[in-house]
């Protein structure tokens, strides 16, 4: 059985846990490669729900995400006993939202947002890395991606 953390956490302690649950994106976190992309995976069905409803309800909603996001993975970092563990994947969750945000719904859009979140992410452009590498606890888990998100909804407006 694996154990996940400095804390040694097994799978049925962290989705068993709803910050922990919630931190690793309902599962997609506990993924042994990629969980990252696995967690923006799980984003996908929740941004399909949101693009239906009002801007103003997905924008509320991306702002709760972003900012309860700072206590879920400060919380979940706490309790595996590690700075931003890759299998806590909400703030992948939150990134996508944000990407997504000011673009008009379809499946290529959906797709491109997608790759270029994970490109941002994954390559961690400046200011992204410095974030990244000097702000700490959930915070500093949170901001990276949520930067991630922006460049990415930016090129993506761009594109569109």
């Amino acid at each position: 059985m694996r154990k996940i953390g400095k804390n040694q956490l097994t799978a049925k302690e962290i989705l068993t846990s709803p910050v922990l649950c919630l931190a690793f994106g309902f599962g997609s976190g506990l993924a042994k490669k990629a969980p990252g992309t696995f967690g923006t995976l799980a984003a996908v069905p929740i941004y399909l729900l949101l693009v239906q409803a009002d801007f103003i309800i997905y924008s509320v909603v991306t702002v709760l995400c972003s900012v309860v996001g700072i206590w879920i993975c400060g919380q979940a970092a706490d309790l595996l006993g590690e700075h931003d563990f890759g299998g806590i994947v909400w703030d992948e969750i939150a990134g996508l939202l944000i990407t997504m945000w000011f673009v008009s719904f379809s499946w290529q859009n959906l797709i491109m947002g997608f790759v270029l979140f994970r490109v941002f992410d994954i390559i961690k452009p400046w200011p992204i890395k410095w974030v990244d590498q000097q702000v700490s606890g959930g915070f500093g888990i949170m901001l990276d991606d949520v930067i991630a998100g922006i460049f990415a909804g930016l090129i993506l407006m761009f594109l569109v």
